[in-house]
């Protein structure tokens, strides 16, 4: 069991029954205040989303397997939406098991997900990934691309225009995603995820007020 909060941009915390995980923790990019991962596992998409806090558990921002409390971690290597074909690969996804819910971490990639990388990925009940384009991040259109090809029961949109966030470019809000993918909607001020078999039955669309 863990709960998922959303903190604004591309922050989410998991926080299970011995462990917080914080993805992306740099909140200062969007004009918000940065999260403090004191005892805490620091996850990264890129290595600029750290903070880098000496006291966090341990900090990830780079592909390789981990194993920290309740959390099993395995990071994939991916494109950033804004790079060449010929750099090197600096974004992260990462595929994180809590018991038996597994789950996909997507930060601002290229939408041409390959094989291996797919298959890396594997089979997850939740993703979390973002939707307000710009330029910058994946849009609705190629957001929704991801969900199609890797199918979860529950999506989690990130990282989209709301009021107190601002970002580096601006971003479109959440609506064009939701209609974009044509799933379920479901608002909560935070997901508490019991199980797998507690996620919705058929593919759904979780938006988690940013707290």
């Amino acid at each position: 069991m863990f709960e998922l909060e959303y903190r604004g941009g591309n922050c989410v915390v998991l926080t299970s029954k011995n462990v917080a995980m914080v993805i992306d923790p740099k909140l200062s990019l969007v004009g918000l205040k940065d999260i403090k991962t004191s005892d805490e596992i620091e996850l990264a998409t890129e290595s600029r989303f750290r903070v880098e806090n000496s006291d966090a558990r341990i900090i990830i921002d780079c592909p390789g397997e981990y194993e920290v409390g309740d959390f099993t971690i395995r990071g994939v290597a991916a494109a950033r939406h804004i790079d060449s074909d010929q750099q090197e690969k600096l974004s992260t996804i990462y595929r994180i098991t809590c018991g038996d819910v597994r789950m996909a971490i997507v930060g601002n990639i290229d939408p041409k997900l390959d094989d291996e990388q797919l298959e890396a990925i594997g089979v997850v009940d939740m993703l979390v990934l973002p939707v307000g384009g710009g330029g910058y991040t994946l849009d609705a259109t190629s957001a929704a691309t991801i969900v199609r090809q890797i199918e979860p029961k529950a999506i989690v949109p990130v990282h989209f225009a709301e009021s107190g966030v601002t970002y580096e470019v601006p971003q479109d809000p959440v609506d064009p995603f939701i209609k974009e993918l044509g799933a379920p909607l479901e608002q909560v001020a935070k997901l508490k995820v019991k199980s797998a078999g507690s996620l919705p039955a058929v593919m759904t669309v979780i938006q988690v007020a940013r707290s």
